[in-house]
């Protein structure tokens, strides 16, 4: 069994809340964001009341994302337990530990990055190494669907650093309503996918943030896969940020700082709603949602004869002529898709509009 986990260094770049920047663009479109939720902070402190146990999680035996603000609205906490929803990935890609452990971390930073986005909203991580990992790709909604791929799903005898490599963190967000996608582009600098997604958080967005993921791999099922994300949001004071430092800290402390935080802490049964309920102690914590995260894959055989319309015709033709027909495998999920020539022609005769839309 094959625990993994990135260091939390709470004076250096893991823990970037105490990092200031000026607003961007987007973080002018983040304090709209912020604004449409502190309205529910009383309806929050009713559900906390009230309903509390609807959020317990005994040994995190069921997938959970929870989100949560301080009663001062001015730091929300995300956390996530999804192993059963990474087991049903991991068999469907056949996945080695080194690759497990890559893309269980890169779901779970996309997962807790694109929650309260509005449902029909991705968020879009690219980690693109030079390493014999080739990539890590994943896709994940507001509204907490999970989609995703490695290069070399197979690949042994690599530490995750070695595994990706030197290369770029990638991240698209977009919504079907947008005119252009948001794009932002950093470089690898750990290879261990969390701690260099909160550096791009850093630099790129100008968020500052505290932002944790691991996973626990034995042999073909993970034990574990987890995470939390801490955001400091717009003119919150500085007492409310040095108590939640000095909570992270604890939490840490209680382990010792062991280099597997938060892999153990989820291991030892602490669930979302209870990391959650520590980092913001002290503060009067407002339970915003509780969703729980799902893979979905957008593949159709209309996807497929769409792509194919993209190629030139004269090159269509030359492949069903070699193939009799044309034959495509999903990278997300695994389902192959098959289309012999006859049905692929009677198609193009039927086709209609630019391939290139819908």
């Amino acid at each position: 069994m094959k625990v993994f986990g990135s260091s939390i260094n709470i004076s250096g770049l893991v823990l970037l809340i105490m990092i200031s920047h000026g607003q961007s663009a987007f973080m002018k479109y983040f304090d709209r964001s912020i604004r449409r939720i502190r309205p529910n902070i009383d309806k929050s402190l009713k559900l906390l009341n009230n309903e509390s146990e609807d959020y317990t999680n005994k040994n995190n035996k069921r997938d959970q994302i929870f989100s949560a603000l301080s009663k001062c609205g001015g730091i929300k906490v995300t956390a996530i337990t999804a192993r059963n929803m990474m087991n049903e990935l991991m068999l469907q890609h056949d996945l080695s530990e080194v690759a497990a452990d890559a893309l269980g971390r890169s779901i779970i930073c996309g997962l807790l990055l694109s929650n309260g986005m509005q449902e029909e909203q991705t968020y879009q991580l690219t980690i693109n190494g030079d390493g014999p990992l080739r990539g890590v790709f994943s896709i994940c909604t507001g509204k907490g669907e999970a989609r995703g791929y490695v290069g070399n799903s197979a690949l042994n005898g690599f530490n995750l650093e070695e595994a990706i490599g030197k290369g770029t963190v990638q991240v698209v967000k977009n919504h079907p309503e947008w005119p252009n996608p948001f794009n932002g582009i950093t470089a690898i600098r750990h290879g261990d996918i969390d701690r260099d997604v909160g550096i791009y958080l850093a630099e790129s967005e100008q968020r500052s943030c505290a932002l944790a993921a691991g996973t626990c791999v034995s042999n073909i099922l993970f034990k574990a896969a987890c995470g939390y994300l801490v955001e400091q949001l717009p003119e919150v004071e500085t007492k409310v940020i040095e108590k939640v430092e000095q909570n992270l800290q604890d939490l840490v402390g209680k382990h010792g700082g062991d280099v597997s935080v938060p892999t153990n802490l989820f291991l030892n049964g602490i669930s979302p709603f209870q990391i959650s309920e520590q980092i913001l102690d002290g503060l009067e914590m407002m339970p915003l949602q509780q969703i729980t995260p799902v893979l979905k894959c957008e593949c159709t055989e209309d996807r497929l004869f769409r792509s194919i319309r993209l190629l030139p015709l004269q090159e269509v033709e030359e492949i069903l002529e070699e193939n009799n027909g044309v034959e495509a495998r999903c990278h997300f999920c695994g389902k192959k898709y098959k289309m012999n020539a006859l049905q692929v022609r009677e198609r193009f005769v039927n086709a209609k509009g630019d391939p290139s839309h819908g």
